[in-house]
């Protein structure tokens, strides 16, 4: 896949974000790279998490995300897979600029994996 491909997943897996995180992402960059600095790495936030930030704080370098592409390349399955993956990718580092560690972010993502693969409830129309 070459680059520009690559970056146009990324874009959409943003844009898949709910629009009430989404507006809230201020002053953050998102970055591809080919490959990670350390093994193991899909993605990286480097910043500081909106939870703690003050709103009397100078202006300040953007948070950046980084997604590596090679890592998901290597991966994926197929197309299909590998634009689940970047998109969790995404969702992965956006958690991490929200302010949530490692651990409460692997738990969102279970509850988000499992509520994708419970069907729709029915609506009684009582």
């Amino acid at each position: 896949m070459t680059t520009r491909e690559f970056d146009a997943l990324v874009e959409q897996a943003i844009t898949r974000i709910p629009g009430r995180f989404r507006r809230r992402l201020k002053n953050v960059a998102f970055l591809v790279e080919k490959e990670p600095p350390q093994r193991g790495l899909l993605g990286l936030y480097q910043g500081r998490p909106l939870t703690v930030r003050s709103v009397s704080e100078p202006f300040a370098m953007p948070d950046t995300i980084t997604i590596y592409q090679g890592p998901h390349e290597r991966m994926a399955r197929d197309e299909d897979h590998l634009r689940k993956i970047v998109e969790d990718t995404v969702w992965h580092e956006v958690a991490h600029y929200f302010g949530m560690d490692e651990a409460r972010v692997l738990r969102a993502e279970r509850r988000r994996e499992a509520g994708l693969r419970r069907p729709a409830r029915k609506r009684s129309s009582r």
